[in-house]
């Protein structure tokens, strides 16, 4: 009997328009003879089943099912192609996990962790996964920007600390540019990383669980032409993305060893995505993505395809992993 999967998209931040080219991508890839396929955009107004012709039928939150011709739909299993909340801060997993739904990320609390940068790395320092040093805001704190600049350096990054695909982040160089960038990060989120600078290579690491093992994908190094890897490098061609990356085998060996020991150390399923950068040959990490990019640009689904895996493979492997 064909499954019945619902593509999960939308969502609430400021991210939703790239996370309906995900789940959009998602959706024509995924092999339709195999699968029952609903498109479900959510956002804070509506929850809706969107077909093939737009017309667009409301969720039964209660259950999460479809009143569909005189039947009741009800899946398998839910594909999550939500970046940002709620899909990717631990919001809809707990939802799912209530009602007894498998799905394709990672659960309630690693959702969670890993959307919070700074308690991320706080986790994982004592496992011996290095970071830049940062420094931490909440919205009302007193400002002390002396304190912040001797503490971090400068340059430095000021970044939304709950917030994905670089908004409200900004390379800062002089000291009397921090006020602004942090009131910048505040409109994001009411909580802000302030980290140290590390100039390096950077790298983008895919993982994802299959057939019960922890597979590290072919690492992609990240060049930007702009000044950091921000939103223009990461969506509208600002950047190379070089797969398999140009690193040495040691620091290939530190940067996949230390990719597997954070997905295994944190439990995760589903895919991931840590971008790190290299200080000589020590991998240093700044963020881990729960729900990344699914566009066919995008570069877990590049990483894919230097593994020999096709897109619709990938999508499968994902909901084949969260049934089992």
């Amino acid at each position: 009997m064909k499954k019945n999967i619902a593509i999960i998209m939308g969502g609430y931040s400021s991210e939703f328009k790239i996370s309906l080219i995900s789940g959009n991508v998602v959706y024509n890839f995924l092999d339709k003879e195999k699968f029952n396929l609903f498109r479900i955009h959510i956002f804070k107004n509506k929850w809706v089943y969107v077909d093939d012709n737009d017309n667009e039928i409301p969720i039964d939150r209660n259950d999460f099912s479809i009143p569909l011709n005189d039947s009741i739909i009800k899946f398998h299993c839910i594909f999550n192609a939500i970046h940002g909340s709620p899909g990717e801060d631990g919001l809809m997993q707990a939802y799912f996990e209530l009602l007894g739904i498998k799905h394709t990320s990672c659960n309630f609390y690693q959702a969670a962790l890993t959307f919070n940068k700074r308690d991320l790395l706080s986790v994982l320092k004592p496992y011996g996964i290095k970071s830049a040093p940062s420094y931490y805001l909440n919205l009302g704190d007193e400002l002390n920007e002396t304190e912040i600049i001797n503490k971090v350096k400068l340059p430095c990054f000021v970044k939304a600390n709950k917030s994905g695909s670089s908004y409200g982040i900004t390379k800062v160089y002089k000291a009397e540019d921090l006020k602004s960038a942090i009131e910048t990060a505040y409109k994001e989120d009411d909580e802000i990383i302030i980290e140290g600078y590390l100039e390096g290579t950077e790298v983008s690491v895919g993982v994802l669980k299959i057939k019960g093992e922890t597979t590290v994908f072919p690492i992609t190094e990240i060049v930007s032409e702009n000044d950091f890897f921000d939103y223009q490098a990461k969506y509208e061609g600002k950047s190379q993305e070089i797969t398999p990356a140009r690193i040495n085998a040691e620091q290939l060996e530190k940067v996949t060893i230390a990719s597997k020991k954070i997905y295994d150390v944190l439990k995760m399923t589903g895919f991931s995505r840590s971008e790190f950068i290299f200080i000589g040959n020590e991998p240093y990490l700044l963020e881990m993505n729960t729900t990344p990019g699914l566009t066919t640009e995008s570069i877990l689904p590049q990483q894919a395809k230097a593994a020999g895996i096709e897109l619709g493979m990938l999508f499968e492997l994902a909901i084949d992993e969260a049934l089992s």
